[in-house]
């Protein structure tokens, strides 16, 4: 999957902001691709087409489920420009309402935006958790298994029987 295809994705995920545009998102995709590394333990790189490959994996493009891992983590980064944004602009807009006459002005209070925010950046990033916690999983395969499975144990065959005490019937061993 080329990293244009992922950046339309996002582009078009996000309802097509005004202030984003589709090579802004594709220059951050490529920027990231070491962080998605790091984060599923892969070893995806650009090629000369800009497309994204697994190069432990015969070069193959990357699959769909961590193009979704991808996607969530700019997402996330969305609201974290977001909050900054508006964090900084906090101290220049004082007036919350004001009334003229019959006119009324309200400006938005920017900390409860900041809190909405931070919330839905907070369930983005517990969704990005479990998508990189079953990428990881999907992938795993056991590397050592211990256990002798064909020589069978050996359990006692009469159990003592008592009728008085808390073993309801049974010793403890």
């Amino acid at each position: 999957m080329k990293v244009v295809d992922i950046a339309q994705e996002i582009y078009l995920d996000l309802n097509s902001p005004s202030d984003l545009t589709i090579a802004a998102i594709a220059f951050w995709v490529r920027a990231n691709v070491g962080k998605l590394n790091s984060l599923v333990f892969a070893n995806f790189a650009l090629n000369d087409s800009y497309e994204i490959v697994d190069t432990d994996n015969s070069n193959t493009e990357i699959d769909i489920n961590a193009a979704a891992i991808l996607k969530k983590m700019y997402i996330i980064h969305r609201y974290s420009v977001i909050i900054r944004s508006k964090l900084t602009a906090m101290d220049s807009d004082d007036i919350v309402e004001v009334t003229d006459q019959d006119q009324k002005v309200r400006k938005l209070d920017k900390t409860q935006i900041v809190r909405a925010v931070t919330a839905e950046k907070k369930i983005e990033e517990e969704e990005l958790q479990k998508l990189i916690n079953a990428y990881r999983t999907k992938k795993s395969s056991p590397v050592h298994v211990v256990g002798d499975d064909i020589v069978a144990g050996q359990y006692p065959d009469v159990f003592p029987y008592i009728r008085s005490g808390r073993t309801y019937g049974y010793t403890a061993y």
